[in-house]
């Protein structure tokens, strides 16, 4: 395995990981309203927003992810090395819609996150052909991942969410050669990976979360995973902004049809959380 997911590999043993989890805020808001004393009784005094309430609760959560993309992609045995940084995302970031939405009551959660971006590299150098000077690569990316999970512990200034589903990859690309080839290639290819992980949330105060998370497992792509750290300020009972790092790794390899994906997407994440009951 590549030295460049070792890093990651390491913190996903550690903490046994679970998907995108910058809704975690949420959590945090309504523990901290539970564990408020009554001004009137100096007790504990459940809240209308609480998990323990036994209500459902919904939360909307529209972010934005400025990540660098790294690794090789290809089509019918035409490979291309891809790098663009964060900093390049103006250029090779075409657009995308992202957003993830929280269902949970009580002590269930359920998180489900989506992803759809179009990228593209003008400069990717070709790794096992001759005569090529650069090759253009378009990518199309949609990725679902629902969750399903429990509260396995709920304290005062911490909390600890287990989590199992699948992702779902849709990744369709188009490689134009330079000089001129075929008038260029496109293909497209589905697949869902199974995944298992965690979600640990640190309470220091009630208007401030920090989330360490993650998601990893495989199926089709060996592996498919992720970390998240987040951190969230409480601006008011229903508005929550966050800020962290995403790191997603995905190794997808067709031999029959030739098709190659492996490729990090890693950068900062800015996003925001609606609460409503």
């Amino acid at each position: 395995m590549s030295t460049r997911r070792n890093g990651p590999i390491t913190l996903l043993g550690l903490i046994a990981l679970c998907p995108f989890l910058v809704s975690c805020a949420v959590a945090q808001e309504r523990i901290a309203e539970v564990d408020a004393p009554s001004p009137a009784s100096g007790a504990a005094a459940p809240d209308a927003n609480s998990p323990t309430d036994n209500k459902w609760h919904f939360a909307f959560i529209p972010y934005l992810w400025f990540a660098g993309v790294h690794g090789t992609t290809g089509i019918r045995g035409f490979d291309a090395s891809i790098h663009a940084t964060p900093g390049d995302l103006i250029s090779h970031f075409d657009f995308g819609l992202m957003a993830t939405v929280e269902l949970d009551k009580s002590r269930a959660v359920m998180p489900v996150d989506m992803m759809w971006i179009r990228l593209s590299d003008s400069k990717s150098l070709p790794e096992n052909l001759v005569g090529l000077n650069s090759i253009d690569v378009r990518v199309g990316q949609f990725v679902l991942t629902p969750k399903a999970g429990y509260t396995i512990f709920n304290g005062e200034k911490f909390k600890i969410d287990a989590l199992g589903g699948f992702r779902f990859w849709n990744i369709s690309q188009k490689f134009f050669f330079n000089p001129t080839i075929f008038n260029g290639l496109s293909a497209s290819q589905d697949w869902v990976d199974v995944l298992g992980g965690a979600r640990f949330v640190i309470l220091p105060s009630p208007k401030v979360s920090i989330v360490i998370a993650g998601d990893g497992g495989g199926g089709v792509a060996s592996p498919d995973y992720q970390v998240v750290g987040a951190i969230g300020y409480k601006i008011k009972k229903c508005f929550i902004l966050q800020a962290g790092y995403r790191y997603l790794d995905v190794d997808y390899r067709n031999t029959q049809s030739g098709y190659l994906y492996d490729v990090i997407q890693n950068g900062a994440v800015l996003g925001a959380t609606f609460n409503f009951k």
